[in-house]
């Protein structure tokens, strides 16, 4: 019984293909397909028809071509005849490789063959590209490309003479299908190819931007993204591009000009591959992005004016606002004077957004006016147009779209750290805390609490918040006693190692002190030094936490005092000792890496834009050694209390060697003693 080639056994086929993959990748059953002319017939009676392009397949190329994407491009979850068929060789090349690169390379050269001799035969050419697809590839992932490929078979020859040639034909209107299945040949094998291979194909693909069909530009579109986020091995274990962006900027005019016509047409569909283009395009380009900034952010708005009317592709508008984003990063962080640009662009349709409450775009609109305002020039203020959104941004009802909290949490972080003399000035401050009370009161959003309540600490005059802060710990003491969480006592502890830092031990204890006497040690002893114990932390919260710490330990001889208070002493140091010698600390390092190529696209919960990510500061940037100031502070301490001290390090360090060597050896380093 045979399977028709006809979509309504579609279902039925790719099934049964499935499950041919499965059985042929299996050791166990090699004795059932190893000999040749079984393999011969899988080639003749289900590869091969199955990879041949039907009526149904060409209708979808020129009426349906979103459908005929999402069942063709290698990173659709959608099943076809096709996919599967090259996953069927691919099993086969696992365990016969040999004998099915034999078969199909026969098979290969009948159809080049036939292709050559009637240049009508087009679809023995393009089933003849996917037997080479099928059989050459041992490895890849949809992110990175092939990573390693069937020796048996050689690669570039097969693009030189067969895939090349084809890209070089400049008429767009002759065998379309084909083209498409070439240029998808390039981004499936962009990590074979060398940089000056990507130059020679470049104007080829880019010429292909202008193909009147949807599939030919989209596939040339997504090929050139993936070209530009091919990666080499560079020194020190680093990704460097191989296609950089001083080797795009001769072709970045045709580059830009082809993609806006796609993007400019009203007849297509939005195209979330060649906006995704944009966005890397211009990620590659920011070095030369200058000339062309207003140009650029003329097509972006009016973009963005068209869907904004009726959002329908969440990728698209995702990668819209990230090529808005990248714009801004690239041109403000050369020129923060170019902020006043984007906000003269972007305010209206951003207004119009707002106001129409579009809410598909309010959270992104929210993270760009973050950015913007962020890179607005220091001793600028927040300028007309942001004083005059803050009193809106403050009002509950906007609060309640739990989509809007983290972006509108990340812009008001923005004005305390830009617009702390208007926020005091026009006595707003007590909106913003109004705003952190209601965000505490859930565990879905307390961590946006404690980044509006560290954006205060730091950027807020002492004298504007300090009369607030008795109410702000006693409402933190309430959330702690309702619901002591793991996460919850992570975020306050964090808080007490900043507010310390900043103001001292002696501070810290008064203001809890005034809610009740006593608390301040009984935080440290019953939350701060347990959590720590369970969860040491890492990177810059490691730093925040030693300084806090240190100032602790070192600064309120009242804990030595107190009834238990050596012992309380005791265990601090041994945590900040921990913190120090762990190595997973990363003690003084910022964040981890984070890859501009990392792959960026839509969440239904909430789309962070990741080009529009703010850069994490370090709170203490004039520390330069958080564990050098720590041992430095500690030797003072031994020196004004002789005596009384160094039995406490003693008797910290004695259940622990190498922790001893450890501090001995940074205490030489700092070029002092405890003694």
């Amino acid at each position: 019984m045979n399977v028709t080639p006809f979509a309504k056994h579609d279902a039925l086929a790719t099934i049964s293909i499935r499950f041919l993959s499965g059985l042929i990748g299996k050791l166990m059953h090699k004795p059932l397909f190893e000999g040749e002319s079984t393999l011969r017939e899988i080639f003749a009676r289900i590869v091969i028809p199955n990879l041949m392009i039907r009526e149904i397949d060409e209708e979808r190329f020129e009426d349906d071509p979103q459908e005929f994407i999402l069942s063709d491009m290698e990173a659709s979850d959608t099943e076809s005849r096709r996919k599967c068929s090259q996953d069927l060789l691919r099993a086969m090349c696992r365990q016969f490789e040999q004998q099915t690169t034999s078969i199909c390379s026969q098979h290969v050269n009948q159809m080049l063959t036939q292709f050559a001799t009637d240049q009508s035969q087009w679809k023995m050419k393009d089933v003849a590209i996917h037997l080479m697809l099928g059989i050459s590839i041992r490895a890849e992932s949809i992110q990175f490309g092939v990573s390693q490929v069937n020796e048996g078979v050689n690669i570039m020859d097969f693009f030189t003479r067969h895939v090349l040639t084809e890209l070089q034909e400049p008429n767009m209107n002759v065998r379309p299908m084909v083209k498409a299945t070439c240029i998808k040949f390039v981004g499936i094998f962009r990590n074979q190819f060398t940089k000056e291979q990507f130059g020679a194909l470049m104007p080829l693909l880019i010429a292909h931007l202008g193909s009147p069909y949807v599939v030919v530009h989209t596939y040339a579109a997504a090929s050139i993204e993936k070209i530009l986020t091919s990666k080499v091995d560079g020194p020190n274990n680093t990704k460097l591009s191989k296609f950089a962006g001083s080797d795009l900027k001769p072709f970045l005019g045709n580059l830009f000009t082809g993609l806006f016509s796609i993007v400019d047409n009203v007849e297509l569909n939005e195209n979330e591959y060649v906006m995704k283009c944009i966005m890397r395009a211009l990620n590659a380009a920011k070095d030369d992005l200058l000339e062309i900034v207003q140009i650029v952010l003329e097509k972006l708005t009016a973009a963005l004016a068209l869907v904004a009317k009726n959002p329908k592709n969440p990728q698209y508008n995702h990668y819209l606002f990230e090529s808005i984003a990248v714009l801004i990063r690239s041109v403000s962080s050369k020129d923060a004077a170019y902020t006043s640009a984007f906000e003269q662009f972007l305010f209206p349709p951003f207004q119009h957004i707002l106001q129409m409450e579009v809410v598909e775009f309010t959270p992104y609109v929210f993270q760009v006016l973050a950015q913007i305002l962020e890179f607005r020039p220091e001793g600028s203020g927040l300028g007309q147009a942001y004083a005059s959104l803050l009193p809106p941004l403050l009002t509950p009802a906007l609060w309640e779209r739990k989509g809007n909290i983290p972006a509108l949490s990340r812009l008001l972080v923005a004005y305390l750290s830009k617009g702390s003399a208007e926020i005091v000035q026009h006595k707003l401050l007590l909106g913003i805390l109004g705003v952190f009370q209601k965000l505490i009161a859930s565990k879905s959003s307390e961590a946006y609490a404690f980044d509006l309540l560290r954006a205060i600490v730091l950027s807020m005059p002492q004298e504007a918040f300090m009369p607030q802060m008795k109410d702000i710990l006693q409402i933190l003491m309430m959330r702690l006693q309702q619901g002591k969480t793991t996460k919850y006592v992570g975020l306050i502890t964090h808080f007490f190692a900043l507010f310390v830092g900043k103001f001292g031990s002696q501070t810290f204890h008064n203001q809890l002190n005034l809610i009740q006497p006593g608390l301040g040690l009984m935080i440290v002893n019953q939350v701060w030094v347990p959590r720590l114990q369970a969860a040491p932390p890492t990177r810059l919260e490691a730093k925040t936490q030693i300084i806090g710490l240190t100032k602790l330990l070192c600064e309120a001889p009242a804990i030595l005092a107190s009834p238990n208070g050596t012992e309380v002493w005791s265990h601090i140091l041994s945590c900040v000792l921990k913190i120090i010698f762990s190595p997973d600390s990363h003690l003084n390092a910022l964040t981890s890496e984070d890859s501009d190529d990392a792959e960026i696209g839509y969440d239904a919960t909430f789309s962070v834009l990741h080009f529009a990510t703010h850069p994490v500061k370090d709170p203490f940037a004039d520390v330069e050694d958080a564990s050098v100031s720590f041992v430095k502070s500690l030797s003072q301490l031994c020196a004004s209390q002789p005596g009384q001290v160094t039995p406490l390090i003693q008797q910290c360090l004695q259940s622990d060697p190498k922790m001893s060597v450890g501090l001995e050896n940074l205490s030489q380093n700092a070029g002092v003693t405890l003694i």
